[in-house]
């Protein structure tokens, strides 16, 4: 297979990737879940016409002092009418009495016994919340395909949703492959390092809005390989397997899932880092062999595990870059699309300013952890000058 661009990738691993079917949930438990049916509002917002200030509810028609007959507060209303030259003491949030039509600042008003002496007629409407003023019964506030933040889960609370309709939360299973690696806090052979990428895969694919099982790590064994795919066609919507999946006598990822049934789509891909991507289904699920470099794992990651999370999820696609200007000259590009890390910086006026960081080696975590974007150079791209406009992609995309 020769090198597959990487937009034709990311349409391939798409393609199949339909929404998961709808289930509700309580309100209290769907934040970041994806909507599967609109939210429609079953009140007003708010329902009746309240005060936006302590002060006093008046006729605005009236002259001269008002006589002071009641109170209104929050949660308990004032139950009589204001007539000519009255007056009731009201709070914030509470709900304006029969016959009034305006409030009056506290602070614009003087007290005096049971007299409420006030200096200028407020305009109607002065300082009123009208009823419906946020929305009305039967509105819809949020549509199918949005992921529910804090600001949605408020406005679905005041709607009086006590649950939603929400696409199922894909299930990602997370294998490591290798006979070097040891779990963070043990002791690593003289041959062997720290396994990082599932860390950091499982919670991009958290962020993205995944459920995750961290199958661990796997000998360089294909049947291991086969086991752990076996298992995860039986409990996931999606398999990431990390390490393997080179070319070398010992990365079995490929034959592995083969054995295990895996229609392979795509291996090798025209991208720096991440060329050893791989792809193909079992079956429903989607698997995805990431390379076992950590950067390249991570980009990999970014750049194809969370837009699958999100069509799994019912999220609409998105276009995740930006344009920034380039801080630093750069080399004409190779064959291969080039995904540098980089950092950015604002000026004055607004614009961010990039600059790919000194050394761009597939291993080095402290450089990934520096980075705040990918600076994007396209395949056969000519020198770029600084000051040249380019594109980025912010590492905290998929938050």
């Amino acid at each position: 297979m020769g090198l597959l661009p990487v937009e034709d990738a990311r349409a391939r691993i798409l393609a199949g990737a339909t929404p998961l079917p709808a289930e509700r949930v309580a309100l209290a438990a769907a934040h970041g879940r994806v909507l599967a049916a609109p939210v429609i509002a079953r009140r007003t917002q708010p329902s009746f016409a309240g005060s936006a200030m302590d002060g006093y509810a008046v006729r605005s028609a009236d002259l001269g002092p008002r006589r002071v007959i009641g109170e209104s507060a929050a949660g308990r209303r004032f139950a009589g009418r204001v007539g000519e030259g009255e007056a009731v003491r009201i709070f914030t949030g509470a709900p304006l009495p029969e016959g009034a039509d305006a409030v009056v600042a506290q602070e614009e008003v003087k007290r005096d016994g049971d007299i409420a002496l006030i200096s200028n007629a407020p305009a109607p409407g002065r300082y009123v919340r009208a009823a419906g003023i946020d929305f009305a019964a039967g509105d819809a506030l949020l549509p199918a395909g949005m992921r529910l933040g804090p600001r949605e889960l408020a406005l679905a609370a005041a709607a009086n949703l006590g649950e939603v309709a929400v696409h199922r939360a894909p299930r990602v299973a997370v294998v490591s492959i290798g006979d070097e690696l040891v779990l963070p806090g043990g002791e690593p052979g003289p041959d062997q390092t720290v396994a990082t990428n599932a860390f950091a895969v499982a919670a991009l694919a958290r962020e993205a809005g995944a459920t995750v099982a961290d199958y661990g790590i796997v000998p360089d064994r294909e049947a291991e390989v086969t086991a752990a795919a076996t298992r995860a066609a039986g409990e996931a919507d999606i398999l990431v397997t990390i390490g393997g999946a080179s070319v070398g006598d010992h990365d079995v990822a490929k034959g592995g899932l083969a054995a295990a049934g895996m229609a392979l789509d795509f291996w090798k891909i025209a991208m720096r880092p991440g060329k050893p991507l791989a792809f193909g289904r079992i079956g429903p699920l989607f698997v995805l062999g990431l390379p076992g470099n950590p950067v390249s794992a991570y980009v990999c990651a970014l750049m194809f595990l969370t837009p699958l999370i999100a069509a799994l999820s019912g999220e609409p696609p998105r276009d995740a870059t930006q344009q920034a200007i380039l801080g630093a000259d750069l080399p004409a590009n190779g064959e291969r699309a080039a995904y540098l890390r980089g950092v950015r910086l604002t000026r004055s006026d607004g614009v961010a300013v990039v600059t790919p960081l000194p050394s761009q080696d597939s291993s080095l975590l402290r450089t990934l952890a520096s980075a705040d974007c990918l600076l994007v150079r396209p395949v056969d791209a000519p020198p770029a000058r600084a000051g040249d406009v380019c594109t980025i992609i912010p590492l905290d995309a998929a938050r």
